[in-house]
């Protein structure tokens, strides 16, 4: 149940590597808020009919009943990390309804009269676990000016992660099977073959997780959810940082609170007014400007798995994983590696550079008949749990994205998406042809809440953004035009990595540190050099 040209975007173990470096509950029926002792919404901008949930006061207690990995557990217990579960309608057109719950974290400022406020953090994804970006990027920021003058403050969104009730689709045995499973036959009888699996796991998702929850997941009312959490916090203005997919979240916050934002710093833009097609094929065309530049690093080495000759090492590539298209590769622990595997395991690594000598070590082990090391780059990026389940990343990311964007419902216009995919992107070329199958938005059980658009938001604080100009996930020219629609400053990153902000770059840090604690917009032309 794989489309044979798939969307990738922000997976937040690559953030968690570049900073520290180191690798479904449904509620029922109706609920009130127990906000504890309500507190007036700072801002004084509550909506009618709001007001509860904007006055609620969060309940910090201790975040070991929010980890959901034994990593997870073991950073957070440590005793500065804080977490409260923040209540949210989940239709706001409906708030006396159903009620859902946001997981929140945060890192505290010292007391002091310097601090500003609260960072509100989000990684991207969609799917992304904002709890955990904040406990591992709270570690390096503490010591800093925007440790000492910000709580550093995660949320996982609606859907997401902790958050209840939580989007759950495929189950663990039922993932596996996925990603085994031969999507590159284009024949009549593969595409019906997919398009059946992705009907079926759209069933699922409408069964296990609930057709009212799906329709409410999308960044509309995720943007929603982070104002409540501005007033819930005590802020008065939102101050932000969005990486990725979390910049369309501060785009969207920005057009529906303008008045409401302080600072807003927006690290791997996606371009809000790009269609999904379009969006996908400049996404696919990054990939492989990152695949070149991991491979020429790869051919002045000794022993490189794709050889010393740069002009071949795409056709090297497709040498080494499409023959795991007819004969996977059996694994030490019952698994196989498939070919979609083997694909899944390099993108992760063409996120941030640092993994490129894994993705050496992975590719010359595949050449030698060995799998394990691959399907350890792919497992990281599915966030598979060693006991066999999976985080809810994938199916939330499946969700949102299906209610974010357009669908195409037209076979013609898939096999012309897949077609412009593989001219983009030729390492991920099957050499089986293009298919027409539809993914699993066609068959979505809800319809869109947003559509691709420039935003205008005038007298909005001029937002800081940052995009890099060999971003494998997120073109650089996105962030050129997300600066430019928005009003805000650019700052130029030079690299081949997935975002830049607080991730080992002195020259970048620096300057949104200044524009967070004060407001300082980039200088002219910011340009910051590979790090």
């Amino acid at each position: 149940m794989r489309s044979t040209a798939s969307r990738h975007r922000r997976r937040p173990r690559a953030l968690v590597a570049a900073v520290v470096g180191i690798a479904a509950v449904l509620l029922g029926g109706c609920a009130q808020v127990v906000p504890g002792v309500a507190v007036p919404d700072p801002a004084g901008s509550a909506p009618p009919g709001l007001e509860a949930f904007y006055g609620q006061q969060l309940a910090w207690g201790p975040c070991a009943p929010f980890a959901a990995t034994e990593e997870d557990r073991q950073i957070y217990a440590d005793p500065s990390l804080q977490c409260a579960r923040m209540q949210v309608p989940l239709d706001y057109a409906a708030p006396q309804g159903r009620t859902g719950t946001i997981a929140v974290l945060r890192h505290a400022a010292p007391a002091s009269p310097e601090r500003i406020g609260s960072l509100v953090i989000n990684p991207g994804g969609p799917g992304a676990s904002g709890i955990q970006t904040a406990a591992y990027l709270s570690t390096s920021l503490a010591s800093t000016e925007v440790g000492r003058r910000f709580d550093v403050v995660g949320f996982d969104p609606r859907g997401v992660g902790a958050s209840e009730p939580t989007i759950r689709c495929l189950e663990g045995p039922e993932r596996d099977a996925d990603r085994r499973d031969d999507d590159t036959d284009s024949s009549p009888a593969g595409v019906a073959q997919t398009e059946t699996e992705e009907r079926e796991t759209v069933d699922r998702c409408a069964r296990r997780t609930g057709a009212d929850v799906l329709a409410n997941v999308g960044t509309r009312d995720v943007a929603r959810d982070m104002d409540v959490l501005r007033a819930a916090l005590g802020d008065a203005r939102l101050t932000y940082l969005g990486y990725s997919y979390g910049t369309r979240i501060g785009s969207t916050y920005a057009e529906q609170f303008p008045r409401n934002v302080r600072a807003m710093v927006l690290d791997g833009a996606l371009d809000p007014d790009q269609d999904p097609v379009t969006e996908l094929v400049e996404q696919g065309r990054g990939f492989q400007g990152a695949f070149d530049a991991f491979a020429r690093d790869c051919t002045t080495r000794p022993n490189c798995p794709l050889g010393q000759d740069p002009a071949q090492t795409t056709a090297a590539y497709q040498q080494l994983t499409r023959p795991l298209i007819t004969a996977p590769l059996p694994l030490p622990d019952g698994r196989v590696l498939s070919y979609a595997d083997a694909q899944q395991g390099t993108i992760n690594a063409l996120y941030v550079e640092a993994y490129w000598p894994r993705l050496v070590r992975a590719l010359t082990d595949l050449r030698a008949g060995q799998g394990s090391q691959l399907m350890t780059l792919a497992d990281e990026y599915y966030e598979r749990n060693p006991d066999g389940t999976y985080a809810s990343s994938q199916d939330a990311f499946e969700a949102i994205r299906c209610v974010d964007d357009p669908r195409i419902t037209d076979p013609a216009q898939s096999l012309a998406r897949a077609q412009a995919y593989n001219e983009a992107a030729p390492f991920l070329d099957s050499g089986r042809g293009v298919s027409s199958a539809r993914d699993s938005c066609a068959f979505w059980p809800v319809p869109p809440t947003s559509q691709p658009h420039l935003p205008q938001v005038p007298g909005l604080a001029p937002p800081l953004v940052v995009s890099t100009t060999g971003d494998p996930a997120t073109p650089y020219q996105a962030g050129v035009e997300l600066a430019r629609a928005l009003g805000g400053s650019l700052v130029t990153k030079i690299g081949d990595e997935h975002t830049a902000v607080f991730q080992n770059s002195p020259c970048v840090d620096a300057i949104a540190t200044r524009y967070l604690i004060d407001n300082t917009p980039a200088p002219p032309n910011a340009t910051c050099p590979a790090t």
